[in-house]
């Protein structure tokens, strides 16, 4: 009876942590997914660029499973709250960038919820991106 009992202790475990690994490869993923959005923005230095590469990131992220729109969201909301931070050398201020969050919820949301992010596309952007 132990040995019965352990042996679907175990199983349960086995199947849970695997699933948890899956969870936790697919937020990694979707991570490097908006890092790399990130850097193909600073590559262009393209005007616009910063309405099409944060919601390219999170759509791509969210295209990895359920752990790649968790991390999207994780990252993207951290980054927002640190823009909402009050400058210390400007009192009044609501924090660096928090006027860009503000501007453009409709195209966060859209990459976040997996939906293309084309429209917001550049005209010009290079087709490389």
């Amino acid at each position: 009876m132990k040995l019965f009992t352990g042996l679907i202790f175990c199983s349960l475990f086995l199947g849970v942590s695997s699933r948890w690994y899956l969870f936790l490869g697919e937020g990694a993923q979707g991570a490097w997914d908006m890092w790399r959005a990130y850097f193909d923005m600073r590559e262009t230095n393209y005007i616009g660029a910063d309405k099409y590469f944060p919601p390219r990131g999170k759509y791509d992220a969210a295209r990895r499973g359920p752990g790649g729109p968790w991390a999207a969201k994780m990252i993207s909301g951290a980054r927002e709250s640190f823009q909402r931070v009050p400058d210390f050398f400007r009192p009044g201020s609501s924090g660096p960038g928090a006027e860009d969050s503000k501007a453009d919820p409709e195209t966060h949301e859209r990459g976040r919820s997996g939906k293309d992010p084309n429209p917001f596309r550049p005209a010009g952007l290079p087709d490389k991106y």
